[in-house]
């Protein structure tokens, strides 16, 4: 299965490193190493994820990680695995 990422969730992701990591530009790769490492690694562990609680669709799924979830879709028709978002955990407000 091939791994599409959406305009959302790039565009989520570009905030998110900016918002959390500023000018630290190690700390900023670091973490999108680690996420694309996960991404990649989603068609040998997809069964290891539960249904998303953001949807209310079976074929969606959650990666919680690092205090942030993503949401995937399992797409059988297009042989593919949709990457919906990124969405923080961290409360800022804390």
């Amino acid at each position: 299965m091939n791994i599409v990422n959406s305009d959302l969730y790039e565009e989520q992701l570009k905030s998110i490193l900016s918002s959390y990591f500023g000018d630290d530009m190690k700390a900023a790769k670091d973490f999108k190493l680690y996420l694309d490492t996960i991404i990649i690694n989603i068609p040998t562990k997809v069964k290891k994820y539960k249904q998303s609680v953001y949807f209310d669709d079976e074929n969606i799924k959650d990666i919680e990680n690092q205090g942030f979830t993503i949401p995937f879709l399992i797409d059988d028709i297009n042989n593919t695995y949709v990457i919906l978002g990124i969405i923080s955990n961290i409360n800022h407000n804390s």
